[in-house]
């Protein structure tokens, strides 16, 4: 008798694959003739460093796949942890998902994203069957590392990056930066920067989690409370290059996060709601760093701060 194979069940397949956290990326191709597609995927990976090649896979029954077979180029955005509605915009059939996206075009037309997390820009070099997916490989002959942190798929959901915790606690016994010997233990400058430099090594890696940049979150951080700030205010208050500042503020205006107002700069709702979520992670790490001292000792510290601020 020949043995019957179990029944293979594919939900439960793509179940068990969701265990395997990703990135996003949103793969892009134009052909000669200007056709653009534009399709969410998390297949991306990467195949050899010498030549540079990267794959990720399309299901044949794309309606995007005959523009990827006619183009001669595809270009992978790999989205920042801020780029969820752009992913779904890419993930869901519509008649025209470029409607309302702002981009560049990339060598051979590849539509290219701003504010990723990285780019790359790569020519067609093989296409493999894999099943009822096409495997695209690319050269690469281009990329762009913007350094944000990206947005991750797991279980069927969003998720963004967090240091480990084992990777953050500090070792028992052992002082984070120096044993403050001598009279650097009494200089109060020395022991201020040092303070801020134990307290940024774990706010600083869930701020950017949210894949903002320092500048950008801080303005956000700022815009939320000082409403209507001009470019020389808010140079002042985040105490920033005015460059960095007016850099963050075209980014953020492109992120729908910010706009213009009569005397300077405004949030949107958009930008309202990331600096609450900003806001709640500022609060959790203080009442994380200052749980030990009582309310009185924090207000003194307080009062201590600003005062020291005031001499400036």
């Amino acid at each position: 008798m020949t043995a019957v194979e179990p029944s293979f069940d594919s939900r439960a397949f793509r179940r068990a694959l969701g265990n395997f956290a990703t990135g996003v990326t949103v793969v892009t191709a134009a052909t000669p003739a200007g056709a653009k597609a534009g399709v969410t995927a998390n297949s991306f990976n990467s195949v050899s460093l010498e030549p540079p090649l990267v794959l990720w896979s399309i299901d044949k029954r794309s309606s995007s796949l005959e523009v990827f077979e006619q183009a001669s180029h595809f270009a992978v955005n790999i989205l920042a942890a801020d780029q969820i509605d752009l992913s779904n915009q890419f993930a869901r059939p519509r008649e025209d998902k470029f409607d309302g996206i702002i981009y560049e075009k990339g060598v051979g037309g590849a539509p290219l994203f701003a504010d990723c997390a990285a780019r790359f820009q790569c020519e067609m070099h093989q296409q493999v069957d894999g099943g009822d997916h096409w495997i695209l490989i690319g050269k690469v002959v281009a990329f762009d590392d913007f350094g944000r942190s990206p947005l991750l798929y797991h279980q069927g959901a969003y998720s963004m990056v967090l240091p480990h915790t084992r990777m953050t606690q500090k070792v028992e016994g052992q002082a984070p930066f120096s044993a403050f010997q001598g009279r650097l233990s009494h200089n109060l400058y020395y022991l201020m920067t040092q303070a801020v430099r134990s307290y940024q090594a774990d706010y600083q890696p869930k701020q950017l989690s949210t894949g903002l940049r320092t500048s950008e979150a801080r303005m956000l951080m700022v815009l939320e409370t000082d409403a209507g700030l001009s470019l020389c205010s808010l140079q002042r208050e985040v105490a920033m290059p005015r460059r960095e500042i007016e850099e963050a503020v075209a980014i953020l205006k492109r992120k729908g996060m910010v706009a213009d107002a009569e005397d300077g700069y405004i949030l949107t709702p958009a930008g309202q709601d990331q600096a609450e979520a900003l806001w709640r992670i500022a609060r959790e790490q203080q009442e994380k760093v200052f749980a030990q001292f009582s309310d009185e000792q924090v207000e003194a510290f307080k009062v201590m701060l600003k005062a020291v601020i005031a001499l400036g």
